[in-house]
């Protein structure tokens, strides 16, 4: 935001969680929104998920790579039209290697106790083995809204990568064991790296608000988009 009496800084959330400001330039976030936009388009497009109970997710999502439904994994769109899901881009797997490493800085060599320090005194291999394969890119408008839950159907524990476009959000980040408290919540604005890797792999985490018309003018988007990257460990 313009005029901020402090700029925003690079801060962990919870040991493994941690949220970079504007990480994306402005640039960057039109492209990735280009892209995102062709990626919404039919075959195998943006659809509204339905879970097993009869609820209705208010944000809308399209898959890269695998498609997600509730809960579990398949190569086409199994809940929407039944197309085969379109690939994850070399291009965006990279991007999620290059977020990790923004997160939690250098990769550490290899060795007895290598590991990034994730908190003070605490070292921890948290960096992913392989590339990220998969992409889970939700639309949320003014009023959509994600409860807490846990990114819990991938077989690889490498860190979850959230990229934000668009309106700002309340990001509420909490802990392994129940979706009630304690947790935190984080403004994040269009530009935002989150990542959540280590200890804060299995955190419950949702939005509970998205702020409308906060987003940045030139980027022309109404709403919010949230690129997540994941490494499935699926074969």
């Amino acid at each position: 935001m313009d005029g901020e009496l402090f700029p925003r800084e690079r801060t962990m959330i919870a040991p493994g969680a941690v949220h970079v400001p504007d990480w994306l330039a402005p640039g960057r976030q039109g492209e990735l929104l280009a892209a995102c936009r062709a990626w919404a388009r039919p075959p195998a497009g943006l659809r509204t998920v339905r879970t097993p109970g009869g609820g209705v997710m208010t944000a809308r999502q399209v898959c890269l790579g695998l498609h997600w439904y509730p809960y579990g994994y398949a190569r086409t769109a199994v809940d929407g039209d039944g197309e085969p899901v379109k690939p994850m881009p070399p291009w965006l797997a990279e991007l999620g290697r290059e977020a990790v490493a923004a997160a939690y800085g250098t990769p550490p060599e290899p060795g007895p106790g290598a590991g990034y320090d994730i908190a003070p005194g605490v070292a921890y291999d948290i960096a992913p083995a392989a590339a990220y394969d998969i992409a889970l890119i939700n639309f949320y408008d003014g009023d959509s809204r994600m409860g807490m839950h846990r990114d819990a159907e991938e077989r690889s524990t490498a860190p979850v990568v959230s990229l934000s476009l668009g309106d700002t959000c309340v990001f509420r980040f909490g802990n392994t064991a129940s979706r009630g408290r304690p947790y935190r919540d984080v403004e994040l604005r269009s530009g935002d790296l989150f990542v959540f890797g280590g200890p804060s792999r299995s955190a419950y985490h949702g939005v509970p608000k998205v702020l409308p018309g906060t987003g940045p003018r030139e980027l022309g988007l109404t709403g919010r988009l949230n690129i997540t990257l994941r490494v499935g460990g699926l074969g």
